[in-house]
């Protein structure tokens, strides 16, 4: 079984390769917030589990036991994040933190039960795909807001970043998951959009908002 430690740099890992493709052991050590040694070292750790591929001065990546381990831990996240939402009330700019420590519980059959008293959801409150209890996890399928043309109606289906702060944002603004927005206008200096939705007949995103914004095209 890994470590608190060991499990965080899966996760970690796993959501910076579906994220951009690849990843380093400088990219680990930024967003884990520890020194290069210290993920390098990990690393290594986790190499010699056969739990990660390492090869110096090259990408790393998950072996698929890796992948499996680093699943399972995002499918007790996710699924404690719409449990906290779905049954408890909390705002879904609150349940991180919580998710965080709550997905180190090593009992499967805890989540299973909580899996199953929320009708197996697919999706966390941000629109994160839920892994399946094998590990099995849905390929997203969605467009950036940033990509889409003015005159285009689309449903904000899920986040590419979920930080309490990005959260609030989207609170302050009326934005939540299923909300149907019409794209007025896109500013040619700067990218930013000018997006029409409920009572919101002009409402201006910047363009690192609409890159973090996944949408499905309606209509």
């Amino acid at each position: 079984m890994a470590s608190v430690t060991e499990e965080n740099y899966l996760k970690a890992l796993f959501i910076l390769v579906t994220e951009q493709g690849m990843a380093t052991i400088s990219d680990l050590s930024k967003l884990l917030k520890v020194s290069l040694p210290t993920a390098n070292s990990m690393i290594k750790n986790l190499k010699k589990q056969e739990l990660v591929n390492y090869e110096k001065y090259k990408p790393l990546s998950l072996t698929e036991k890796g992948k499996k381990e680093a699943a399972l831990v995002l499918r007790k996240h996710r699924l404690t994040e719409m449990f906290l939402v779905n049954e408890m009330g909390f705002g879904w700019e609150e349940v991180h933190e919580i998710a965080e420590q709550i997905e180190h519980i090593n009992s499967p059959i805890f989540f299973d039960r909580m899996d199953k008293l929320m009708g197996h959801p697919t999706i966390d409150p941000h629109g994160s795909p839920i892994p399946d209890k094998d590990g099995h996890i849905a390929e997203e399928v969605y467009e950036q807001l940033s990509n889409c043309e003015p005159g285009e109606k689309v449903r904000l289906i899920a986040l590419a970043h979920s930080a309490s702060d990005f959260l609030k944002y989207l609170n302050n603004r009326d934005l939540s998951l299923g909300v149907e927005m019409r794209i007025v206008s896109i500013e040619a200096y700067d990218g930013s959009m000018v997006v029409s939705y409920d009572n919101h007949p002009a409402e201006t995103l910047t363009h690192p908002v609409c890159e973090k914004l996944r949408v499905e095209k309606v209509g």
